[in-house]
């Protein structure tokens, strides 16, 4: 049987490897830093091994302190899994729930709206939410879970998919009364473009329509990686921009915007609830649970419903 201290110190050392920080470390589990820095070092004496490279500069895990990272992490998890269980037996999901998500209106009135009602079915969870324009560190930054639009280029990541969103090619009226309407794709070619990603020589878009489907070649008059900037050149009449639906439905409606070939679309944006584990607590499977069927539901008349198979693989995963 293992000794009760061997348990606490290695989720001790599991929270300083993640975080990479003593001082980080000690903040989250609310421990003065010399008596965490004390009993890693005990910690690595009594293994006999360095786990950890100490400098002034930074903390780096030796190849030793690799290897029992990944074993550890996965034991220390399962562990307050079956602790977080437990206490949800007992009186529910409970506990500080962070979450991160980029800073779209559509995100903040639909994740606004989920976040109010998991609050009041699950009143022992106390939910906090932080908007960046980019997806964080969720481990590093103590995130329980993050919602992201398109796909983490971090590989590690756990993404479950909720829904997609639909991308059209909108412009200002007095940009389309000047420059003309475009009748297909071939004619996006002689517009400016407002280009949404990093600036390019050449930019292409690719467009589909039922069964159809064609990449655009497109000059980009200005460039921004922000939909919300690139929205707003686009109403200013610097030309056509592609751009997600639901970001642009009050434009349309107040007459900033206008359609342009609307029989045809992009390329739709996943939007997805990520995590850095598939062992989660369950404040945080509650929560996926709960806001993955309303996400589905929600963003379905604004963007592209999943298929059944896409529904039934995520209703699945939260049972999980």
């Amino acid at each position: 049987m293992a000794h009760p201290q061997v348990l606490r110190d290695m989720a001790l050392f599991v929270e300083v490897a993640k975080r990479k920080s003593f001082s980080q470390a000690a903040v989250a589990l609310d421990v003065p830093i010399s008596s965490l820095s004390r009993r890693i070092t005990q910690f690595e004496t009594a293994i006999g091994l360095r786990l950890l490279d100490r400098t002034t500069r930074k903390l780096v895990l030796t190849p030793h302190g690799e290897a029992y990272y990944e074993q550890a992490t996965r034991l220390v998890e399962e562990a307050q899994r079956t602790f977080d269980e437990l206490i949800a037996q007992a009186k529910g999901p409970s506990g500080l729930l962070k979450i991160a998500a980029p800073p779209d209106p559509w995100v903040m009135h639909h994740l606004s709206a989920v976040a109010a009602d998991y609050s009041l079915r699950f009143d022992q969870v106390r939910v906090h939410l932080d908007l960046w324009p980019h997806l964080v560190d969720l481990a590093q930054d103590g995130y329980d879970l993050a919602l992201a639009v398109g796909m983490p280029r971090e590989t590690s990541m756990i993404t479950r998919k909720v829904a997609e969103l639909e991308n059209g090619l909108f412009a200002a009226p007095d940009y389309l009364d000047r420059a003309g309407r475009p009748n297909a794709p071939a004619d996006l070619a002689r517009h400016q473009a407002v280009v949404v990603g990093a600036p390019s020589a050449s930019n292409a878009w690719p467009l589909q329509s039922d069964d159809r489907t064609v990449s655009v070649s497109v000059g980009a008059t200005v460039s921004s990686n922000s939909q919300a900037m690139a929205r707003r050149f686009a109403a200013s009449g610097r030309g056509i921009a592609l751009l997600r639906v639901i970001d642009v439905e009050q434009d349309v409606e107040d007459g900033r915007l206008e359609r342009v070939l609307p029989d045809w679309r992009g390329t739709p944006s996943p939007v997805s609830i990520v995590t850095t584990s598939r062992l989660l607590p369950a404040k945080t499977r509650s929560f996926i649970a709960f806001a993955s069927r309303h996400f589905a539901e929600q963003l379905a008349p604004r963007g592209i419903t999943l298929d059944e198979a896409e529904l039934a693989a995520l209703y699945d995963a939260q049972e999980a």
